[in-house]
């Protein structure tokens, strides 16, 4: 469904922001339920030894605007500070304004794009510093 929703809004970028988004190597998922129903997820891989990536954020059109969001990322703010990671890193498209509002409200700072992102027009990357245990 994920990959769906970002083939409408990508629109023509979608390859190009396709190959960034496998679901390879991502060993720390975090998917939210609702009556034994996966509704939403969101995970985190290593960018740096001191940073982790936020990747695949989703949450089913139904189920938007409860919290859910704020809650996946919480909870994966937690498990890569519980692994020793200081900060989260992530890119998003600008069409996104949606998650762009989340990542905001939770304390993320817009940042120049990296890596793969750098130059790229549609993408905004931020990043958020993580309170230590």
């Amino acid at each position: 469904m994920l990959d769906a929703d970002l083939a409408v809004k990508n629109g023509a970028d979608h390859q190009f922001y396709a190959q960034f988004n496998k679901t390879t190597g991502l060993n720390h998922v975090v998917v939210a339920y609702e009556n034994e129903v996966p509704i939403g997820c969101g995970a985190i891989r290593e960018y740096t030894p001191e940073a982790v990536e936020v990747k695949r954020m989703y949450v089913v059109p139904t189920s938007r605007g409860k919290g859910i969001a704020t809650a996946i990322l919480t909870a994966l703010e937690n498990w890569a500070a519980e692994l020793s990671y200081h900060k989260c890193v992530l890119e998003t498209v600008k069409k996104q304004s949606e998650a762009i509002a989340l990542y905001q409200s939770r304390g993320y700072q817009i940042i120049p794009n990296y890596g793969q992102y750098k130059g790229v027009e549609n993408s905004v990357c931020f990043e958020k510093e993580l309170r230590r245990h």
